[in-house]
């Protein structure tokens, strides 16, 4: 099953996360690595969201993701929520 993570950024977002985008980005190229983080990047024009699309048994997967993230960590994340997604055509 699949499940997103979706991220609401602070205000300035691409200047705040600056000086933790290398610790996230570590973060989640190891949950990629392990192939619970399918695919992520932020939205842009206004870059004030972010997907995370995760692969896994719960939504348990994604919800640790987001409380470990530094990004939600140093409060550059105002808000997340993870849902289910149905997979329709595509996936594995």
């Amino acid at each position: 099953m699949y499940y997103i993570l979706f991220y609401e950024t602070v205000e300035n977002f691409v200047e705040k996360r600056a000086p933790f985008r290398k610790e996230h980005l570590d973060y989640a190229n190891a949950a990629h690595e392990r192939g619970a983080l399918v695919m992520a990047g932020a939205l842009d024009e206004p870059a004030d969201k972010a997907v995370l699309v995760f692969k896994g048994e719960g939504a348990v997967v994604a919800e640790n993701f987001a409380k470990h993230d530094p990004y939600v960590k140093n409060g550059l994340i105002t808000e997340w929520l993870v849902r289910p997604w149905n997979v329709v055509i595509g996936g594995q």
